[in-house]
C-alpha cells in the first residue's frame, strides 16, 4: 500500500509554499480513505480522519495534525481530475494483486444517486459501488445518463479481483449476463 500511496508525493502543489501546514498528499490520502469508508462531505470526511488518527499516521506524515474540514475541501478543489483517475486506476491494481487479498471478503454491489448534484440540463449522478464488509469502498462506476445499473455492475467488476468473494447485490444485479460474469471469475 505504501507504493500505492506514494504516488500521491508526485501531484502538483500551486499553493504558496510559506504558507502550506499540510502537504497536499496527506490530504488527498485522507479523502481517499474517508470516502472508501462512505463519508461524502467535507465534515464526514473531517471526523473520519480525527476518529482515525492513529491509523492515518501508519501511511501519512500529518506534520501538524488533522487538517480542518475548509482545509481539505479547499486544497483537494485544487487536485487534477486525471490525477486523481490515475490514483484510483493504481488503487484498484493493488486490490488485484495478493496484497489486495487480504482486504477483500464479502462485496455489496448498489447503486446510488449522489443527491444535490444534477441540474435543469443534468441527472444527479447515478454511482454504483463496491463495498467490503468493514465498509470500504473497493471500486465505483458512474451510471452513464442513459442508462442503468445493468450497464455499469459489468464494467465495475471488471476492476476489481472478485474470485473468491461472496457478491450480493439487490434485484437489479441479478441479471443473467452479470451472473455469468460472476461465475466466470470463481
Amino acid at each position: 500500500m505504501h507504493e500505492t500511496l506514494s504516488y500521491l508525493e508526485e501531484v502538483e502543489d500551486t499553493r504558496q509554499e510559506k504558507k502550506v501546514l499540510h502537504s497536499m498528499s496527506d490530504i488527498i490520502a485522507i479523502v481517499f480513505f474517508a470516502s472508501l469508508a462512505n463519508a461524502s462531505e467535507w465534515t464526514e470526511i473531517y471526523y473520519f480522519a480525527v476518529e482515525r488518527e492513529t491509523f492515518l499516521r501508519k501511511y501519512l506524515k500529518l506534520a501538524n495534525g488533522i487538517p480542518s474540514h475548509d482545509t481539505i475541501q479547499r486544497v483537494f478543489a485544487m487536485v487534477s481530475p486525471e490525477f486523481l483517475g490515475k490514483f484510483q486506476t493504481q488503487w484498484n491494481e493493488l486490490l488485484s494483486s495478493n496484497e489486495g487479498e487480504k482486504i477483500k471478503k464479502i462485496l455489496a454491489i448498489d447503486g446510488k444517486t449522489q443527491r444535490g448534484n444534477g441540474t435543469n440540463k443534468q441527472k444527479a449522478n447515478h454511482i454504483v459501488s463496491a463495498v467490503d464488509e468493514e465498509g470500504f469502498c473497493l471500486g465505483q462506476k458512474c451510471v452513464n445518463e442513459k442508462t442503468n445499473e445493468i450497464t455499469a455492475i459489468p464494467d465495475l467488476l471488471d476492476d476489481l479481483n472478485i474470485k473468491g468473494n461472496i457478491i450480493t447485490t439487490d434485484a437489479m444485479g441479478t441479471q443473467t449476463n452479470i451472473v455469468k460474469k460472476w461465475i466466470g471469475y470463481n
